[in-house]
């Protein structure tokens, strides 16, 4: 039995209710194997992929109204699942991604509690390379951007998986890395806007959601 424990927490996107399992706090931690921290899960942020971000719903926000038709959408990091199902749920050819071993449970967890069809799921390292994951029409991504390394490692996934003509769209609270990786991106050929969403209601912080365009 898992040590962890859960519970159910709502979110409001594009007038619909998401009803998702997330961690019942951030002091939750379960890794007596060590299978986490063997994929570079550290004990102190172990437990951050099992939140309900508020990022995470304003990015899940963007996609209930984002343009999907004909698409392949990649979703980074994607922790508990929300924009992956909005995408998903709307009918887009969605992946959803993450190194946290629990990510793939929690998603296809909360599509079945949603009645959506689970996205396809990959276990994606940042730090190796898959040639097997091919290339996305738009990558997303929300709270992403712990370390100072994560924005390279973030444009080093753009360019390796990023179609010739695509986008990306990253929401960001404010954690101090997208100048630079706005800068990484647009030495790819990505041109970059950028507006902030206030969810005042929700978090003292705001959203940056940071548009890329090939």
């Amino acid at each position: 039995m898992a040590a962890f424990r859960t519970r159910i927490a709502t979110a409001d996107v594009a007038g619909r209710a998401w009803h998702l399992r997330v961690l019942r706090d951030r002091q939750q931690y379960d890794d007596d194997g060590g299978t986490a921290e063997d994929a570079g899960v550290p004990p102190s942020g172990w437990s951050h992929f099992g939140q309900l971000w508020p990022t995470g719903v304003d990015l899940a926000a963007a996609m209930a109204v984002e343009a999907i038709a004909g698409m392949r959408v990649l979703e980074l990091g994607c922790g508990i699942g929300l924009p992956s199902l909005v995408l998903a749920a709307r009918g887009a050819d969605v992946t959803a991604s993450d190194h946290h071993p629990l990510a793939a449970r929690f998603t296809r967890s909360n599509a079945r509690r949603n009645g959506v069809p689970a996205p396809a799921f990959r276990d994606l390292a940042w730090r190796g390379d898959d040639a097997t994951l091919g290339r996305f029409d738009l990558i997303i991504a929300s709270d992403v951007l712990y370390e100072r390394d994560h924005a390279l490692l973030l444009a080093r996934m753009v360019a390796q998986h990023g179609a010739p003509h695509g986008s990306v769209v990253i929401a960001d609270p404010g954690r101090g890395e997208i100048p630079r990786l706005t800068r990484m991106l647009t030495a790819l050929g990505y041109a970059a806007s950028a507006h902030g969403d206030g969810i005042a209601a929700r978090s003292a912080t705001v959203t940056r959601i940071v548009r890329c365009r090939r």
